[in-house]
């Protein structure tokens, strides 16, 4: 929705703030306060919902709400003597009391177009959910760390990547078990296993040749499964991808810092204090806004149980596929980030030099998920528009 207000618009679609139809920066929080007063604007608002709400029920003083607040004037041209916009309603309360108009965004012919989630049954019981939304030609993406099929839908993290992708071709993914909306309560995180749940999510597509494309550990999984089915797939596709998990790779010093990261989310990732989580955030997404990063943390908390998180960090870092690599015998894109501080840069030239006949392309940026408003993104696109094409 996007709210017009004096010579202001808050456009929660793409989670900006605009004054005078420039784009106005804002903190996320200071957006997160503007939308929850408009939102409620018929009514008088407690400090103690805007904590409940805004802070998620963390504990903070009233000089961090007022500091706050203030932000929140300045960014929409109101101040405290005046209160044309905002109204504080001394020991009470704040009431927003702008004059508004609603309106909806205008969709893009890839946004109109709604995702249908569905699921099916691994062998071992744990129920798998997968979404289908587009038209035309199939492209299954596989799961990675960290997926939710209706929040990435949303994210400015992932939702540039998914109606892309959508926009001229039918796209099938998935959440893998322990995350997102498949069951979380699964022991089972052994590498066969995950490449069995990508047999099970093909079949209950309905899908006989399409397009694969793995992120991250998804590479992994989208290799394994290319090597069982070549018949089925037309097209492979790795984006920051490797071949060796982080133990598998030997590297003394990643390994302590990988395994610094495992004690921090013992103690830390359930923690309503996104502290912990932003270390991953900062290494996924470095050149992310403070939107993206907020919305990459929130990822973090709904997506899985602490204790998942651990095992599946765990479980994943003997990934080693080092020897299917020479076995895959279908049309090979890879596409990594020269400073990718998640997977380093050589473990995606490793997919390359291995993979017969696959074409690499080097993508400039230090972001693990490409963003949209990075230069990289529009040569991520036509690289993989040519690719399909071929």
């Amino acid at each position: 929705m996007i709210y017009k207000f004096g010579n202001c618009e808050l456009d929660t679609e793409v989670h900006e703030l605009r004054r005078a139809g420039e784009v106005h920066p804002v903190e996320p929080r200071v957006f997160a306060l503007l939308r929850f007063l408009i939102k409620n604007r018929e009514r008088l608002v407690t400090k103690e919902e805007i904590f409940e709400h805004v802070w998620e029920g963390r504990i903070v003083s009233d000089s961090a709400l007022s500091s706050q607040i203030k932000a929140l004037r300045r960014a929409i041209g109101d101040d405290g003597k005046a209160q044309s916009l905002l109204r504080t309603v001394h020991g009470k309360g704040f009431r927003f009391v702008a004059t508004i108009e609603t309106d909806k965004p205008k969709l893009l012919p890839q946004q109109e177009a709604e995702q249908v989630i569905r699921y099916c049954t691994a062998s071992d019981n744990v129920r798998l959910a997968y979404a289908t939304v587009g038209a035309g030609p199939p492209i299954i993406k596989t799961a990675n760390w960290l997926n939710h099929l209706e929040h990435d839908w949303e994210s400015p993290v992932w939702r540039h990547m998914l109606r892309e992708l959508s926009r001229e071709n039918c796209l099938i993914r998935y959440d893998e078990r322990g995350t997102g909306l498949s069951d979380w309560n699964t022991e089972n995180l052994a590498y066969d296993r995950f490449v069995d749940d990508l047999e099970t999510v093909v079949e209950a597509s309905g899908q006989k040749r399409f397009a694969l494309f793995g992120v991250s550990q998804g590479a992994t999984i989208a290799i394994g499964y290319a090597v069982r089915h070549p018949e089925h797939v037309s097209h492979l596709i790795l984006y920051g991808g490797y071949a060796k998990g982080w133990k598998s790779r030997n590297d003394p010093g990643e390994i302590k810092r990988r395994e610094a990261m495992v004690t921090l989310m013992q103690h830390g990732w359930g923690s309503n204090n996104p502290a912990f989580r932003q270390i991953f955030t900062s290494l996924f997404i470095p050149g992310g806004t403070p939107a993206q990063m907020t919305w990459f943390n929130d990822l973090q908390r709904i997506t899985t149980s602490p204790e998942h998180a651990v095992r599946h960090f765990i479980s994943t870092a003997t990934f080693d596929v080092s020897d299917l690599l020479p076995q895959v015998n279908v049309p090979t894109l890879v596409l990594h980030c020269t400073d990718d501080a998640v997977i380093p840069f050589h473990a995606g030239q490793e997919l390359a030099k291995n993979i017969p006949g696959a074409r690499f392309k080097t993508l400039t940026g230090s972001n693990h998920l490409i963003l949209e408003d990075e230069p990289a993104w529009s040569i991520f696109v036509s690289e993989i528009r040519r690719f399909l094409r071929t």
